[in-house]
């Protein structure tokens, strides 16, 4: 089979990588890739947005599959335009992705049918949304509406940096349109954890779970980012949480998301918090999870590309997913100044010693490859993945690895994994 996968960072390196080991994959290609992905498959130069690009592309080359990774384009309807020319794809159509692409949209549909999650309130007016905020208790959470590369969301701990979270967003434009409402919600407290769940539209299994490190610095201090590293499983999500999980949370949300009107295909991301009320939906995507799925796939021992089709065909009832029993850590190798401005451009070594290295994968995020040499392109450069019995294994083996690549003014995170 002939598969395209859309996307430029980490995620699609893992897909593309977790693809490549089946039997059944003949040719392997990726809009736009990146310079590791250029290593795997062959990188076609159109944007993951361009949608008529996207499908020209997929027409004139005979591609059997597209993977439609990113949330824009999700958000944008490229699986429906495929599917309109006949084209098989995965992910979710235009009008189930907006369980992502709209936070106000999930949230009312999570209050109108009782899933739990965090009390809030919608504003489109940024007067009354500060009006709101002057008289809240604290703390609490603003956050774009809209797609915000998963950076559209503030918390503040006092009634100022919740207006000038308001000003920043729905006035200064800081995520764009995304920003043309906010979705202001209690603070809530626990463990957080990330669980990804295949589903058809009618069966849902869910995959390991996993944990995220948002903030750019240690001790989860400073600005959000799109993830600064990962790990799994979770030290917190227990056989008991996962059942409560699947009976208030994950079954609802496919069944509720059926009965609006808009069966979801793909990959559902469930962002929890478990709090000491019980688990709480703190948002969900509608992909795979960016560096999530760098630690999830790894562990995956079924065909991915047996999983693609189960779903797209509504029979994921008949395939049977396992997971291997062990832990895996990654540790994002960023562009000194990230989330903010940074220079592209740094030559990156090291990446030889891994080249045939089964328990580490170096993912390549922002990278592009010129004259055999790998050189940095954007603001999270690797996922530096290691995969051992345990978690404390798999953390140590991914900073060993990490010490032994380098670039000018690389950042990373040194505590993740730890809790």
């Amino acid at each position: 089979m002939k598969v395209l996968v859309v996307g430029s960072g980490g995620r699609e390196h893992a897909i593309l990588w977790k693809l490549k080991q089946s039997p059944r994959v003949t040719d392997l290609y990726c809009a736009p890739g990146n310079g590791g992905i250029s290593e795997i498959a062959r990188c076609v130069s159109v944007e993951a947005t361009d949608i008529e690009g996207i499908v020209a592309f997929s027409k004139e080359n005979n591609i059997d599959l597209v993977v439609v990774a990113p949330d824009d384009p999700l958000a944008a309807g490229m699986v429906d335009a495929l599917e309109a020319e006949g084209i098989r794809a995965f992910g979710p159509r235009r009008n189930a992705a907006l369980i992502e692409a709209s936070k106000a949209f999930s949230k009312q549909l999570m209050r109108k049918y009782n899933i739990p999650t965090a009390e809030y309130e919608i504003f489109d007016d940024s007067e009354k949304a500060k009006e709101y905020v002057r008289s809240a208790s604290y703390p609490l959470v603003v956050k774009a509406d809209g797609l915000a590369l998963g950076k559209g969301v503030i918390i503040c701990n006092t009634a100022q940096e919740a207006l000038d979270a308001v000003s920043s967003i729905m006035e200064d434009k800081k995520f764009g349109s995304a920003g043309q409402k906010v979705v202001i919600e209690e603070f809530m407290t626990g463990p957080e954890v990330s669980v990804l769940a295949f589903t058809d539209g009618k069966t849902l299994v869910p995959m390991v779970s996993s944990q995220d490190h948002k903030r750019v610095f240690d001790n989860d201090k400073g600005l959000n980012t799109g993830g600064m590293g990962t790990f799994s499983p979770s030290r917190h999500y227990t056989e008991e949480i996962s059942k409560v999980c699947m009976d208030k949370i994950f079954k609802p949300t496919i069944e509720v998301m059926k009965k609006e009107g808009r069966p979801f295909k793909g990959v559902l991301y469930f962002g929890l918090m478990l709090t000491d009320k019980g688990p709480k939906v703190l948002e969900y995507n509608a992909r795979f999870g960016d560096p999530e799925t760098q630690v999830i796939l790894p562990l995956l021992e079924t065909d991915l590309l047996d999983i693609f089709e189960a779903v797209i065909d509504e029979k994921l009832d008949t395939i049977n997913i396992t997971w291997k029993n062990e832990a895996a850590v990654c540790v994002i190798m960023a562009s000194g100044g990230y989330p903010e401005k940074y220079v592209k451009g740094y030559e990156i070594s090291g990446l030889e010693k891994f080249e045939n290295c089964k328990d580490i994968i170096v993912f390549h995020a922002g990278t592009k490859k010129e004259s055999g040499k790998f050189y940095t392109n954007g603001g999270r450069v690797l996922g530096v993945t290691a995969i051992a019995p345990n978690l404390e294994m798999a953390r140590e083996k991914a900073y060993k690895a990490v010490s032994d690549i380098a670039f000018k003014d690389a950042h990373f995170r040194r505590d993740i994994g730890i809790k």
